[in-house]
């Protein structure tokens, strides 16, 4: 990066090692560093301006002059951290269009207009050499803050989970523009798309359905194929956080794999934003604008508006994507302790050529099909066009001694209309001689969902015992609806011998045009509703200034409803009328931390979770509620003011009645049946994340988690039970300084499956081996607001498959190389 838009700190000497022994216990050893000339930690309350500089020229031993009207009426959030003088004074005045200026005798203050210093103040500070929870601006590969697991404002090493942030900077410098590749780079975290615009995303070998929106819970059902949350995209948001394991203390319902909580940009203090353009391969293009700041003169109203346009070929035959996101935010200062926040998002996707399936892996024989990469089961034309509307507002209130309410709500609105003939896999193995066995099945239909949320928090601090405590009470309520109605199982067309007579396409030769469908009575009618309510509390007790302990638990009450018609003769026995209700079920929590010296934590915790399911086995019952329980022990470390995060834990899942693929329902069109088990889940999670040294960022994760059922037999195998993911970039030093180069790669352990089938003489097994994407950036800071930055993915152009699906014996195959091309103008 540039050097003018970040102040560098030192270190005379850092020796920074990481030990993996057997049992996963990293030794870090981290020489003291010299600190930098005027460095000192302050703890200065909020308070007038005048008052708070006047302190901190006291602390800092330097003199400052101002006049009272200067800083009259201004109001200051204090200086907490560590800070060099300069990196203090910018910390302290930042947004109130003032800077200090070093003169003879100290320091000078002096007014800033906002058309042109104001706008260099904002960019060189980095709210100090200490993080806050907003990654934005820092240029940080971690956070210094996340209440994602417990609703309590703490440090990664005070939290007593997994917990992996990807930060705007991160997401910045490897040009990721959607939530699966970011999540394809999170530590631990499996990605896998059995279609164009479908997620399905694997942590501890389970698979993660909860997701949240600033920290208000969503609702997300793979099967209904509308899913908003596989579609965000990255333009709107400062960070994603991942946790790792169960969070039924804040979600409710859901599987012990992990929280997905995406983070939104904030309206800024100043006037500031920027313009970008970039071009990629297979014809990607993509523009987005930024801009934010006050919107009165006082800044008691404050903005935010993002708009972004991306459309684009792929590497699959005749798909196209089209994409626009719309966003904005507006806060309000009611008064000096209240504040007001509303914004809305918009998100129109629009593909053609889309596919709900993958390719065939497996010939009539059982044999290994090889089929291009970019071929694409989907017709021309088909389609899947999503529009999804999301709403939001919350109202922030400071009460006496440090409580804090927080009110928020929100409303989110998808719509889909599909229309697509696909060479489904479900019907048939391919004939290695003839390429046939692949029929066309098309589906057209449209349906629409909705989820309304509501959030109460209340926290604060308390005293017991002589010592402070803190203490969160809150109440959500989520209710999601999902309608579909469509049709399937074309029955005549233009070219209706393919359709009646059940003529098999040729895989090899098929030029991707469809015959046109006509439906007449094979109407489907699916509803789907789930309601959910829970109270809950958590609590971080303080025994001793190195010892915390945070216990919490949850009530929650919880109904689902489906019904899935199906109004074909041949399908009537398919038709189903479920129900699944749960009242006063509980959730606990529990943690322990220990600090064991200033750098370093150990830490303990039982988290659980439980989820009812709409898996049914063959008679067509449907499965008892899943109950998981999370048992995890670790050790992080903390380094150079938090800028620097270490983690590895051990942990084990255990959950009842898990789903495990069992045939078909008896009686049904080859609906997927499923058996309740018992499986159990070990592993061990590895990371660093941060800055090492001045200039050079690192995130490097290796997990391992092997899912056994109660016979002590692998199961999931189409999750890797091995991850490694390393990503870092280096600023050079400098008259270089304007080049930050960088680099990673990302290895998996094989996954395979055995297909079992009537079709099949035998089981067969098909088993993708192991492999490695490697990838690289540069970026080049042409002047101050003016940047390049060039990402190139699979630098090697690896051909693999990067997902399985063991239903319909189908994968995908992963992206070959590619490059992207961004510019960015910042204001």
């Amino acid at each position: 990066m540039f050097s003018p838009l970040r102040p560098r700190h030192s270190r005379s000497a850092l020796a920074l090692a990481v030990h993996f022994t057997l049992v996963g216990v990293p030794a870090l050893a981290v020489l003291p560093a010299q600190a930098q000339q005027q460095v000192q930690r302050y703890d200065i309350p909020a308070g007038p301006l005048g008052d708070v500089l006047s302190r901190y020229a006291r602390e800092s031993g330097v003199a400052i002059s101002f006049d009272a009207s200067q800083v009259a009426s201004r109001q200051s959030p204090g200086l907490q951290g560590s800070y060099g003088v300069q990196e203090g004074f910018s910390a302290l005045l930042r947004g109130q269009s003032l800077q200090a200026q070093s003169s003879p005798d100290g320091y000078v203050l002096v007014v800033v207009p906002q058309t042109s210093g104001a706008l260099e103040l904002g960019a060189t500070t980095i709210n100090g050499l200490g993080l806050g929870s907003t990654t934005e601006g820092t240029g940080s590969y971690t956070t210094g803050a996340t209440s994602t697991a417990t609703k309590l404002n703490l440090s990664l090493r005070e939290t007593p989970q997994s917990v992996s942030v990807l930060t705007r900077q991160r997401i910045d410098d490897q040009n990721l523009r959607g939530i699966g590749q970011v999540l394809e780079q999170a530590p631990g975290i499996n990605v896998q798309s059995p279609g164009s615009d479908r997620l399905y995303v694997f942590s501890r070998g389970l698979a993660i359905d909860n997701y949240q929106y600033d920290g208000m819970p969503t609702t997300s059902f793979a099967f209904s194929q509308a899913l908003p949350q596989a579609l965000a995209d990255m333009a709107i948001y400062d960070r994603v956080e991942v946790v790792r394991g169960a969070t039924g203390l804040l979600s409710g319902a859901g599987d012990p794999s992990g929280t997905v909580n995406l983070v939104r940009k904030r309206p800024t203090d100043t006037f500031k934003g920027y313009v970008s353009a970039g071009l990629g391969s297979w014809d990607l293009y993509r523009s987005e604008v930024d801009v934010g700041g006050p919107l009165t003169d006082s800044g008691n109203v404050r903005g935010r508006a993002v708009a972004a346009y991306q459309q684009g070929n792929s590497f699959t035959d005749h798909l196209q994507q089209e994409k626009t996101i719309l966003y904005g935010i507006t806060e309000f200062d009611l008064s000096d302790s209240t504040v007001l926040t509303v914004g809305f998002d918009y998100l129109n996707s629009d593909p053609r050529g889309f596919s709900t399936t993958g390719l065939p892996l497996l010939d009539r024989y059982g044999n290994k099909l090889h089929t291009s990469r970019s071929d694409n089961p989907a017709s021309r034309d088909s389609s899947n066009r999503q529009q999804i509307y999301n709403s939001f507002a919350s109202l922030e209130q400071q009460l006496a001694n440090d409580w804090k309410l927080k009110v928020a709500a929100s409303y989110l609105y998808g719509t889909r209309d599909y229309d697509s003939v696909i060479a489904g896999t479900s019907t048939g193995f391919v004939d290695p001689a003839t390429g046939n066995g692949l029929k066309y099945t098309a589906t057209k239909g449209e349906n629409w969902q909705k989820q309304q949320g509501l959030d109460i928090l209340l926290s604060g601090p308390f005293q017991l015992m002589g010592r402070e405590h803190e203490l969160v009470l809150g109440f959500n309520y989520q209710e999601y609806e999902n309608r579909r109605n469509g049709f399937g199982n074309p029955v005549a067309g233009g070219k209706s011998d393919n359709l009646v007579s059940g003529k098999p396409v040729n895989i090899g030769t098929w030029d991707n045009y469809a015959p046109q469908p006509v439906y007449t009575i094979n109407r489907e009618d699916d509803n789907l509703s789930q309601r959910q309510n829970g109270a809950y509390l958590a609590t971080r007790l303080k025994p001793t200034d190195d010892l915390s302990l945070i216990l919490g638990a949850r009530v929650s009450y919880f109904k689902y409803d489906a019904s899935m018609h199906y109004n074909v003769p041949a399908m009537v026995r398919s038709n189903t009328d479920d129900s699944a209700k749960s009242t006063g079920e509980v959730t606990p929590y529990a943690g322990v931390v220990y600090d064991l010296d200033q750098h370093h934590s150990v830490y303990a915790s039982y988290t659980s979770i439980f989820k009812p399911q709409t898996y049914k086995d063959q008679g067509g019952k449907l499965l008892a509620p899943r109950e998981g329980d999370n048992y995890e022990v670790g050790l992080k470390g903390e380094y150079f003011e938090g800028r620097l995060n270490t983690a590895v834990a051990l942990y084990e899942v255990k959950l009842e009645n898990d789903n495990v693929p069992d045939g078909y329902i008896i009686g049904s069109d080859f609906q997927p049946a499923y058996t309740p088990k018992k499986t159990t889940t070990r592993g061990i999670d590895l990371e660093i994340s941060g800055e090492i040294l001045p200039g050079w960022n690192l995130d490097a994760s290796y997990s391992h988690a092997v899912v056994k059922d109660s016979e002590h037999e692998r199961i999931k195998t189409i999750i890797p039970a091995d991850i490694f993911k390393l990503w870092t970039t280096w600023r050079l030093p400098g008259e270089l300084d304007q080049l930050t180069v960088g680099g990673g790669v990302n290895w998996q352990s094989p996954i395979h499956f055995t297909a079992d089938s009537w079709q099949l003489s035998a089981p067969a097994t098909y088993k993708q081996d192991d492999f490695a994407t490697v990838g690289l950036m540069a970026r080049y800071q042409m002047t101050p607001q003016w940047s390049a930055t060039a990402t190139v993915n699979n630098l090697f152009n690896k051909k693999y498959i990067s997902s399985l699906d063991d239903n319909f014996y189908s994968g995908s195959y992963g992206d070959p190389r590619n490059v992207m091309l961004t510019t960015k103008w910042s204001f």
